[in-house]
């Protein structure tokens, strides 16, 4: 890991979260054509690795314009072979942040997707400064909204763009540090219409389409 993986690495309870590098190219496009999580993340559309290496290298930039970008998640234990994605990335409308995150489909059912999206709200609002983060996701991909939830952030609105109808949720960071971590994920009443309940076996299908 060079200097840059080194200053803006992330660890949690299992994973060690580093910055994307353009080497990761191949394996970001392997992920994103996956039929399970391109379905989400692209639109069902399977894109070619050049649009996966110009994600890496937006990323990169990102880090060096913001402080933040996409991360690659490994676990701690058992070697150094990549188990999904996380980030934070503005959006293309100029309306905030959003929380990213992907899980590879074998690490599915492990509660990872919550693990990685706490890791960048920490970061988010500790190290990179932010106050507000938004989370953004197809309204019909109940696990992902869940993950959401669960992390605290709450119901903000609906959109609608060329894939379809979507839901914000955001939080602030006053928000985040006054609500401790087994609180959080309790949705306030009215604050729009419930998500179905999840997939129980598959509590981490929640990819998020780069906006």
């Amino acid at each position: 890991m060079g200097d840059a993986g080194t200053r803006y690495a992330v660890r949690t309870t299992r994973t060690l979260l580093r910055p994307v590098s353009i080497e990761d190219a191949d394996y970001l496009h392997r992920l994103w054509r996956d039929p399970a999580i391109r379905r989400y993340l692209w639109d069902d559309e399977v894109i070619p690795r050049e649009r996966a290496e110009a994600a890496v290298r937006e990323s990169l930039g990102d880090f060096g314009r913001h402080g933040f970008g996409f991360w690659i998640a490994e676990r701690w234990e058992g070697g150094e072979a990549p188990i999904g994605f996380c980030g934070l990335r503005h959006l293309d409308d100029g309306t905030g942040v959003e929380v990213l995150y992907g899980i590879s489909p074998p690490e599915w059912g492990r509660g990872l997707a919550t693990e990685l999206a706490l890791a960048m709200l920490r970061y988010g609002f500790g190290r990179a400064g932010l106050t507000r983060i938004l989370g953004v996701a197809d309204a019909e991909n109940v696990a992902s909204r869940r993950v959401l939830e669960k992390v605290g952030m709450t119901f903000w609105g609906y959109a609608f763009n060329e894939g379809g109808e979507e839901v914000r949720y955001a939080i602030r960071s006053e928000d985040f540090r006054r609500v401790p971590p087994t609180a959080r994920g309790r949705r306030p009443e009215g604050c729009g219409r419930p998500a179905s309940a999840p997939d129980p076996a598959h509590p981490d299908r929640d990819v998020h389409q780069p906006r």
